[in-house]
């Protein structure tokens, strides 16, 4: 872990542990809340791939004029409304093959140039080809651990990289029947592709100027670019997932953006168990953080009580504390004005009359402040008698 890593976990740390653990308490059922809501959609989208009907690329023409295909389920995708003539939703497996080479009256949509792809390094042929470049970062710790405070005062290289992806038609062609073929419209698809790596290198990079400083002061720098490409091949056997339609007597597969998968390697029994996998693992975690968050809730609320009862009964008591120094004050004032005898003044200041009987003595010889001075004592006694009293009283005159 990079040193801005550890200051953001520990900054993080600090954060979700104020207010007794709420904020992590509140994070907590957020995550539980994301997962019981992904359950909900996993479930569903197994319910709905369970339903599909697993059929061969010749029997489309059939099984999309069925009227016992569940076409309810299609009207759920909102790639729906994009296909012109509806649909329904199946599975097929098939063999990617280039457009152009199933029929002679295909012909290149949207301005394909050519009719497959080929890899630059392996020279493997395919449909899909992506190509990334992504910087491979090294990080020092600085000299005398310099790195936690100063990785703060100067920037870091971003995560630089580059990734571009190219596409041509192709169909799906069932196996042993050239003739019987679908059409993969990628179009608006956001689904994860079953590429295959065909070239990976690591080409080193030279130090720049600037280097020596970004180590010294604990910032990634630049080790080398990871050059890769991937590509979906010729004769690569796939099942795609997705909403059927016909486009000028043509079948045609469209994505479904409620659907997890479009074009995968895995058969429906595959992908059932993927997802009831993936299901049970957010159903336990839903569970485990929600009843984490509200355990941390419950004991944050808890403690906050209480430390807001103390904080009121110390308010009440400090409000109490007050108004008896401000009483004091007040009878102190009206004695010191008056005129006192030698034989009632307080044994203690000699300035004010006394007012205050000590308990259990019944001594009456301080005012009341200094009877309060002596009540706050380690070990309060009487002045006269020298025994421990317990608290005194204010004595009125009738």
């Amino acid at each position: 872990m990079s040193a801005r890593d550890r200051a953001v976990a520990t900054v993080l740390l600090q954060l979700s542990l104020t207010a007794d653990g709420a904020f992590l308490g509140v994070g907590l059922a957020y995550v539980a809340f994301r997962c019981i809501r992904k359950f909900f959609v996993t479930s569903s989208a197994i319910r709905k791939i369970h339903q599909l009907p697993y059929s061969h690329i010749s029997d489309l023409r059939s099984l999309c004029s069925d009227d016992k295909i569940p076409v309810n389920s299609s009207q759920n995708c909102e790639s729906q409304s994009n296909s012109q003539d509806g649909g329904n939703i199946v599975i097929v497996r098939g063999i990617v093959e280039a457009q152009s080479a199933v029929n002679g009256q295909w012909t290149n949509l949207r301005g394909y140039g050519n009719d497959v792809i080929v890899s630059h390094e392996s020279g493997e042929k395919g449909v899909i080809l992506e190509q990334t470049q992504t910087y491979i970062y090294n990080e020092w710790s600085g000299i005398l651990g310099w790195t936690t405070d100063l990785r703060s005062l100067f920037p870091t290289w971003k995560e630089k990289g580059s990734s571009s992806i190219r596409m041509v038609p192709f169909v799906l062609v069932e196996a042993g029947k050239q003739s019987a073929y679908v059409h993969v419209n990628m179009e608006g698809s956001r689904h994860p592709l079953p590429l295959i790596t065909v070239y990976r290198h690591v080409h080193p990079i030279n130090a720049f100027p600037s280097t020596f400083l970004q180590a010294l002061f604990g910032n990634k720098y630049p080790v080398g670019l990871l050059d890769e490409e991937k590509i979906l091949p010729l004769g690569k056997d796939v099942t795609v997932v997705g909403i059927c339609s016909f486009r000028d007597g043509i079948p045609e597969i469209k994505s479904c953006k409620d659907l997890p998968y479009f074009l995968s390697e895995m058969t429906k029994e595959q992908m059932i168990s993927d997802l009831s996998f993936e299901s049970k693992v957010l159903m336990w975690g839903g569970l485990i953080f929600g009843t984490l968050g509200i355990a941390v809730l419950t004991y944050s609320v808890a403690r906050n009580w209480v430390k807001w009862k103390a904080w009121r009964q110390q308010r009440e008591a400090r409000r109490q504390r007050d108004d008896t120094d401000n009483s004091s004050q007040v009878v102190a004032t009206e004695e010191e004005s008056a005129d006192v005898p030698d034989g009632e003044l307080c044994v203690i200041c000699l300035t004010r009359r006394r007012r205050s009987a000590f308990i259990p003595c019944g001594h009456l010889v301080c005012c009341q402040r200094c009877a309060l001075s002596v009540e706050r004592e380690v070990s309060p006694k009487c002045p006269v008698c020298r025994q421990s009293i317990r608290s005194s009283v204010r004595i009125y005159d009738s």
